[in-house]
């Protein structure tokens, strides 16, 4: 038996959370002493394997070991706002597939490494991770644990598309089918990881100053200084590299009035073309936090006509908030009557259906040039 919400998802359905809960960093990244760097220092502010709460990411980065990718992260994160994050420090392996198990971690069910931990943040930290990445850290394999760790989360993961050039990244997308990804080529600055870093902390920016219902595509971002491959973007030409990326879909970056993104879509396959884009995945997450906190207060309750009545109003009034703010186009909650049977409300198990429409990102406008005579037509009045 269950005892609790039960949410199923459809094609049709969805919603909407505070930009506070939305803009929460998990980051995992490896951190060793530096010849100038007191290890002691680092194992107490970050140990291993366990979620660590950041609230300036400044701070933070005068903690973190000049070794590694935790340092560099946390830097790339902060050029770009002062969020939340969750960091889950773990160790660096003497190869790479050891590295790897390590960033993906483990749970026996009462302890957590790596990714696993931060499934556990909510519970020792009070916060859930909500933006999730390894920079540097990020191969297939971990990038495939990535977007596991972000479903479980309610997230939404950022990882390289690993390749040397644009048809090494478009075919390196194939391996991936899932609307909680972004894949990003090619990497800023001068550290592999840099791009995802950034990513991060512009996503948790947009959060905060605009909402979950923006894309980070054709955001400037503050402090890259470089691009580790070349790009050749045109806006009214879909065939350079940023247009094949972008179809593949791969977001890429491109130089135009300051380094930004270039790209509104996941990675999600034919099967999920309503999540292509990056807000749809994160409007349904952030919806399904309004939903809970909405209802919660309700569970438990007796199931009748006024309480229904009162849950009906409550979560409609937030949905015609979202509304207004321009955060979703539309979004409904319903009573099913025909879902709902005597049986099915005597065992206390009431159904409602919510529909809601994300709103989309203007990706690809038309606009029709026409030329014409018509502006000669009182061509000779005006000599007069």
């Amino acid at each position: 038996m269950t005892h609790g919400l039960t949410l199923t998802e459809s094609a049709d359905s969805t919603v909407s959370a505070s930009p506070a809960s939305m803009s929460i960093i998990g980051l995992v990244a490896t951190s060793m002493a530096g010849p100038d760097d007191v290890a002691a220092e680092i194992d107490a502010a970050f140990p291993l394997n366990t979620p660590v709460l950041v609230t300036s990411v400044d701070a933070a980065a005068g903690n973190a070991g000049s070794l590694g990718t935790l340092k560099k992260a946390l830097e790339a994160i902060g050029d770009q706002s002062s969020p939340i994050v969750v960091v889950v420090r773990v160790a660096e392996g003497e190869t790479v597939a050891e590295t790897d198990a390590n960033v993906i971690g483990s749970t026996n069910g009462s302890s957590y490494t790596g990714l696993q931990a931060l499934l556990a943040a909510e519970s020792l930290l009070g916060v859930r991770p909500r933006i999730i990445g390894a920079p540097g850290l990020d191969t297939q394999a971990v990038a495939t644990e990535l977007v596991i760790s972000a479903k479980k989360l309610r997230g939404f993961a950022y990882a390289r598309a690993i390749g040397a050039d644009v048809t090494a990244a478009v075919t390196y997308r194939d391996h991936f089918s899932s609307r909680e990804l972004m894949l990003l080529w090619p990497d800023t600055n001068d550290w592999t990881g840099d791009a995802v870093a950034r990513a991060l902390g512009l996503r948790a920016r947009i959060d905060q100053e605009i909402g979950w219902h923006k894309t980070i595509s054709n955001v400037a971002m503050d402090g890259v200084l470089s691009i580790t491959k070349d790009v050749h973007f045109d806006l009214l030409d879909a065939s350079t590299d940023a247009g094949v990326l972008n179809d593949a879909p791969v977001t890429t970056i491109i130089q135009s009035d300051g380094y930004r993104f270039w790209g509104n879509r996941t990675t999600a396959g034919d099967d999920q073309p309503d999540f292509a884009f990056e807000t749809a995945t994160r409007t349904s997450y952030a919806l399904q936090d309004v939903i809970a906190s909405t209802i919660k207060p309700f569970i438990d309750h007796p199931i009748a006509v006024a309480q229904v009545k009162n849950f009906l109003e409550k979560i409609n009034t937030a949905f015609r908030a979202l509304v207004r703010d321009g955060k979703v186009v539309g979004a409904e909650c319903f009573f099913d009557k025909d879902a709902n049977t005597s049986a099915q409300l005597a065992s206390g198990k009431p159904k409602f259906r919510i529909r809601f429409t994300p709103c989309a990102p203007m990706e690809n406008p038309t606009i029709d040039l026409q030329i014409t005579d018509f502006y000669y037509s009182d061509f000779a009045d005006q000599l007069v």
